[in-house]
């Protein structure tokens, strides 16, 4: 279990270096979990051997959560300032993404139905 959290770690950290070094607009963590896809789908064994440790970390995910609570106590004198702000944009964001998954998937579902545009 230590190589494979190893492991992961390893491509969390190359991920964060590339980005920074390259002054990319996306995560470290984001770079790294590509660059690890992209490592499973070359040498497929990887995947088993990470498997354990990942299910691991997925069912004690709760406790990465306990970071961002804390960092939401701290700054509740600016979520008092900006929060009517906030939750208007998370609400018209998330209504706005139910749409266009709703759209995406009519459109495909019309494209794939039998007798549909080609037919």
């Amino acid at each position: 279990m230590v190589p494979a959290l190893v492991t992961i770690l390893t491509f969390q950290l190359a991920g964060e270096v590339v980005s920074r070094a390259g002054g990319l607009p996306l995560p470290g963590p984001v770079v790294g979990l590509v660059a690890l896809v992209a490592a499973m789908r070359i040498w497929p064994g990887l995947a088993g051997r990470l498997r354990p440790a990942a299910q691991g970390l997925l069912a004690h995910l709760s406790l990465f959560f306990v970071p961002a609570g804390v960092g939401i106590v701290a700054h509740l004198p600016l979520l008092r300032e900006h929060g009517l702000a906030l939750a208007a944009a998370i609400a018209v964001s998330t209504v706005l993404a139910l749409v266009a998954g709703a759209a995406a998937f009519t459109a495909v579902a019309r494209l794939t139905e039998p007798g549909g545009p080609e037919g």
